[in-house]
């Protein structure tokens, strides 16, 4: 007897639908698996055996087919355990007499019969909505997950045996109830605040600015300035996450098999910090199923670089690419995977390798020699994407013990906010969500200067060596302090100081 049952497997962040057709017939004993499976789900074999045996029903000894269509697309992971078991089941007795076709399967089967959460839940039910499928069964153990797709019938079962009695309409279950995206506060999930950093003005003006228009920023200056502070308190003063921008990132966090705690969705900025001891598959992602790496987990928060000169090479200008597109292309003999890759870049270094080159408070013990092999480590196109610069000295203990007020991050984040609801207006209708993103024609569009402001850069452009690249980015820095100040038009103090930010130290 024939049946055929829907399921769903993963391809980078998108869903494909999969028919599981399951044939058992008269013949010697077996059970076969075709359309291009992985190790993963061949091996389903001895875990679907023992779970439908422990779930209380007889597993036929016939022989066994079982199709994935299509059977030219590879099929990964455990996914498909359980249309496998029901397929088998419908095709074998007769206790399985309702129609599964209005239903999409998911999920992994233990050998005792009980349902084990899979990565990747999100995005499968996201795909599987779009082309119009609207039952799911699902592990509980990804019930959160699945809370926040409107206009879908999710039942998050424990075992087979209860997938089975839903089918066949031996018990009622309850669909999972879906719940409103509520924003954590960034001060409660994150520990720190912009106002634990004693003095540092000028840091944390560009700091601000970076964030007000996503900006990529590098912190130079000595060991125990407050560099890694600054950095942390970067998603601090970001601006919540909408809910299209949670579900994009809880999406690639669900893939990657990282998603953490109990609300079942990513509701703060991702901030991540990569050892300097990283791979290159870690950081850019890949592995033989093209997973997602950690500058895709990254997406639409932070991706962290402490001791930037510490990296490799090699790692490093492999960002050079996502920094200009926002997506990264995971190329693999078994797959090709486009992930996005939309972060800001905070990176702190040392001036020199002793660390107190340039600095008021220590004395620098290198060589000439050593600090440009230091710095040379670090490409100019690469600094080139840097779009802010900035020299941060060492505190004062008299900056410590004042018991001065400083500005929360809460306070930035509200300047912040309005900046970036500027620019949401203003790009409405160009596909562009902040600043940072603005390509030539729409920097010729929002970012007009006046005489005073063209000859403001092309000073800075002849006396600092500067690109073309870097003069664009200049402009859209200025277009940033522009937004900060409510201003409609770029004013030579904005130029003035977007131009501050690449001259400030001389690397």
């Amino acid at each position: 007897m024939l049946s055929k049952v829907k399921s769903y497997a993963l391809c980078g962040l998108q869903g494909f639908l999969v028919d599981v057709e399951v044939d058992v017939i008269n013949g010697l004993p077996s059970f076969d698996i075709v359309g291009l499976p992985d190790t993963a789900v061949k091996e389903s074999k001895e875990r679907v055996r023992s779970a439908i045996k422990n779930s209380g029903v007889k597993f036929p000894n016939n022989k066994i087919t079982v199709n994935l269509a299509p059977a030219d697309i590879k099929k990964q992971g455990a996914y498909l355990d359980l249309p496998i078991a029901v397929g088998i089941i419908k095709a074998s007795t007769s206790e399985l007499p309702c129609d599964v076709s209005d239903f999409a399967l998911i999920g992994e089967l233990s050998l005792d019969g009980s349902l084990r959460a899979v990565n990747g839940v999100l995005p499968l039910l996201i795909s599987a909505k779009e082309q119009g499928y609207k039952k799911f069964i699902i592990p509980s153990g990804n019930e959160k997950e699945s809370s926040f797709i409107e206009g879908v019938e999710v039942y998050a079962l424990s075992s087979l045996k209860q997938a089975l009695d839903l089918l066949s309409n031996k018990e009622s279950f309850s669909p999972v109830q879906t719940i409103d995206y509520k924003i954590s506060s960034s001060e409660k999930s994150y520990g720190v605040d912009l106002s634990f950093v004693k003095g540092q003005a000028f840091a944390k003006r560009a700091v601000e600015v970076a964030v007000a228009g996503g900006h990529n920023v590098l912190l130079v200056g000595p060991p125990g300035a407050g560099k890694t502070m600054l950095a942390k308190c970067v998603p601090t003063i970001m601006p919540d996450l909408s809910f299209d921008e949670a579900l994009e990132t809880t999406k690639i966090h669900s893939v990657a098999g990282v998603l953490k705690g109990e609300d079942g969705i990513v509701n703060t900025r991702p901030f991540m910090t990569p050892h300097h001891s990283a791979s290159a598959v870690s950081l850019i992602g890949g592995g033989q199923s093209a997973a997602p790496g950690i500058i895709s987990l990254a997406h639409n928060g932070v991706l962290y670089l402490d001791e930037l000169p510490e990296y490799p090479r090699s790692l490093l200008e492999s960002l050079r690419q996502p920094l200009e597109d926002r997506v990264i292309t995971v190329s693999r003999v078994k797959a090709s995977v486009e992930y996005p890759a939309s972060f800001m870049l905070v990176a702190s270094m040392n001036p020199c390798p002793c660390g107190n080159y340039g600095s008021k408070s220590g004395e620098c013990k290198c060589t000439l020699s050593q600090i440009q092999r230091y710095r040379a480590k670090i490409s100019g196109p690469l600094l080139d994407r840097i779009d802010l610069q900035i020299s941060v000295d060492g505190v004062l203990y008299s900056d410590l013990v004042d018991d001065k007020k400083e500005e929360t991050s809460a306070e930035v984040r509200r300047r912040v906010n309005m900046a970036r609801l500027i620019q949401r207006e203003r790009f409405a209708l160009d596909g562009v969500k902040f600043n940072a993103e603005m390509g030539e024609k729409h920097i010729k569009k929002y970012c007009q200067l006046d005489r005073e402001c063209e000859e403001i850069i092309k000073s800075a452009f002849n006396s600092l060596n500067l690109s073309a690249r870097a003069r664009s980015r200049i402009i859209k820095v200025a277009r940033t302090i522009a937004d900060l100040e409510l201003s409609e038009n770029i004013k030579p103090s904005h130029v003035l100081e977007a131009v501050g930010y690449r001259s400030n130290l001389n690397l």
